[in-house]
C-alpha cells in the first residue's frame, strides 16, 4: 500500500538538499549579474549554524536550478538549506502541515491549495512592507500583490505569498517563413488580429489551429482561452469576481466571452480541420499545422511550454517565433498577461525563513536562474539582458510590459469546477450546446459544491 510519509522520512531521503553545498553556478563580481544586491543582503543577513528547509515542486532537471540559486543564500547568510520534494507535493504538504512538521518555507503552483493552508492557520503572513515591495518593484504590481494575498483564519485579508518564478500563457505562436510568404504582418491590437484572421480567410488560408483533447484533461486548453479573452473583453475586476464566483459563471459577460471563443473554434473556416477536429485533435498534436506544407493554419494560441511538441529540430525565433496575444487598441484594458507561477509562502516562522523571503526580493536571486533555462520573472530591478536566450528574453519583455498580470482562472476555481465541469463545459459548447445552457451548467456545478 502506497501512503505519503512526513518530511523528514519520505522526502529528505530523496533530495539531500544542500546540506552539502555546491559551487556557485556564476562567480560573484563577475559578469553582468546584479551583485551589490547580494553583497547588500550578506551584509545585513547571518544565520551561520541554522537549516533552513524548503519544500517544493521542482524535480530533476528544475531542482538542480533551484539548488543553483538557493546556493547563494547559503553563501549569502551562512545557513545551511535542505531542499525537498516530492512527487505527490501538493498532497505531502498538507500532511506535513497537518502533522505539525512542516517546512520552514514552502513554494507551491497552486493559491487555491495555499488559501486552504492559510485558512487552517498554517501560514504566516508576510507583512505589510513586502506587499508595498510588490507594488513597487514588480511590473504590474498590484496584480502580484493581490495573486499573494489570502483570507487569514481571522477572516481578514493580508499577504501570505511571494510570487517568485511564473510562465507566460498570452502567446500566439507561427512560423515566420508562412507569414513572409503570404505577406501577413504580426498584429499588434486585437483589431489587428480580427483584420489578420479575415484576410487570411478571404485567401483561403486557416487562420487557427486548435486542439482540445488532453486524455482526462480533456477540455484545458479551451478554459486558457477563454480567461485570455475575458481579460481583453472586462477589466481585471471583473475577472476577479469571475474566478472567484461573485458574478456566477452565466452571467451575461461571461456567455459573452465563451462566445468570442466560439466566434473562433465553431467557425469551420477558421479552424484547421474544421469545428469538428477542435474537440477531438490532441493539443500536443494541434501545433503541427503550423509546420505542414502547405500550411493547414497560421497561428496557435498556447503557453511558452508548447514548443516541447513541435517537431524535432525546430529553432524558436527561426523556424518558429510567437508574439503577445494582442489586446485591444481601444479602451482602457491595457496589455493583460494571463499565466500561472510558483508562490513562497512561511509555515515556520524563523528568522532565517524570513531572511528567505527578503532574499527573493533580490535581482539576483532572479538573475541567476534567469541567466540558465526556463525562469521568467516581473522583477523590474532585474537585467533582461541576462536571459538565458533569446527566447525567454522575449516573454520576460511581454511580462514586465504587462499592465495587468492574472493566474490561470481554471486553478484558482474550486478543482470540481475549474478541472472539472469548465473543461467538460468546454467540449458540450465544441460539440454543439449553446454558450448560455453551458455556463448555466457549470454554475449549477458550482453551486452544488457552497
Amino acid at each position: 500500500m502506497n501512503k505519503v510519509l512526513p518530511i523528514s522520512a519520505a522526502i529528505l531521503s530523496l533530495t539531500a538538499g544542500l546540506a552539502q553545498a555546491q559551487d556557485l553556478k556564476f562567480t560573484p563580481g563577475e559578469g553582468d549579474f546584479n551583485w551589490q544586491s547580494f553583497d547588500s543582503f550578506a551584509a545585513e543577513h547571518d544565520y551561520s549554524g541554522q537549516t533552513l528547509n524548503v519544500f517544493g515542486p521542482w524535480r530533476g532537471d528544475d531542482q538542480a536550478l533551484a539548488e543553483s540559486v538557493l546556493a547563494y543564500f547559503e553563501e549569502a547568510t551562512g545557513a545551511e538549506i535542505n531542499y525537498s520534494s516530492s512527487e505527490n507535493y501538493e498532497q505531502q504538504i498538507v500532511i506535513d502541515t497537518e502533522a505539525g512538521s512542516p517546512p520552514d518555507v514552502a513554494i507551491l503552483p497552486q493559491p487555491g491549495l495555499i488559501q486552504n493552508l492559510v485558512s487552517k492557520g498554517f501560514v504566516e503572513p508576510l507583512g505589510d512592507e513586502t506587499a508595498q515591495w510588490l507594488e513597487d518593484n514588480y511590473a504590474a504590481g498590484s496584480s502580484w500583490r493581490g495573486i499573494g494575498t489570502y483570507t487569514g483564519p481571522d477572516g481578514a485579508e493580508a499577504l501570505y505569498a511571494f510570487p517568485y518564478k511564473i510562465d507566460v500563457k498570452s502567446l500566439v505562436w507561427y512560423v515566420p517563413d508562412n507569414f513572409d510568404d503570404a505577406g501577413y504582418e504580426v498584429p499588434e491590437t486585437t483589431e489587428d488580429l480580427r483584420a489578420l484572421e479575415e484576410q487570411m480567410i478571404a485567401d483561403g488560408e486557416t487562420p487557427w489551429c486548435i486542439g482540445l483533447g488532453s486524455g482526462g484533461a480533456t477540455g484545458w486548453p479551451a478554459t486558457d482561452w477563454v480567461e485570455d479573452l475575458m481579460l481583453r473583453t472586462h477589466p481585471p475586476e471583473v475577472y476577479d469576481q469571475w474566478v472567484s464566483n461573485e458574478m456566477p459563471f452565466d452571467d451575461p459577460k461571461v456567455v459573452e466571452v465563451i462566445e468570442k471563443f466560439g466566434a473562433v473554434a465553431k467557425t469551420d473556416e477558421m479552424v484547421a480541420g474544421g469545428v469538428d477536429a477542435v474537440g477531438a485533435t490532441d493539443f500536443r498534436e494541434s501545433p503541427l499545422g503550423l509546420f505542414a506544407s502547405p500550411p493547414q493554419c497560421y497561428m496557435h494560441r498556447q503557453a511558452s511550454f508548447i514548443p516541447t511538441f513541435f517537431p524535432d529540430g525546430t529553432e524558436i525565433g527561426v523556424d518558429a517565433d510567437f508574439f503577445y496575444f494582442p489586446a485591444a487598441g481601444e479602451g482602457d484594458l491595457g496589455k493583460p498577461v494571463l499565466g500561472a507561477g510558483t508562490l513562497a509562502f512561511i509555515t515556520n516562522d524563523t528568522p532565517a525563513a524570513r531572511g528567505f523571503i527578503e532574499f527573493l526580493k533580490t535581482p539576483i536571486a532572479h538573475e541567476v536562474w534567469m541567466a540558465q533555462s526556463g525562469f521568467l520573472t516581473p522583477h523590474s530591478g532585474v537585467n533582461t539582458e541576462l536571459y538565458g536566450d533569446s527566447t525567454l528574453k522575449k516573454m520576460g519583455d511581454i511580462l514586465l510590459n504587462a499592465t495587468t498580470f492574472r493566474f490561470d482562472g481554471s486553478d484558482l476555481m474550486p478543482a470540481a469546477v475549474g478541472a472539472g465541469t469548465f473543461w467538460t463545459g468546454m467540449i458540450d459548447y465544441v460539440s454543439g450546446k449553446s454558450a448560455e445552457e453551458v455556463a448555466s451548467e457549470i454554475q449549477d456545478s458550482w453551486d452544488a459544491i457552497k
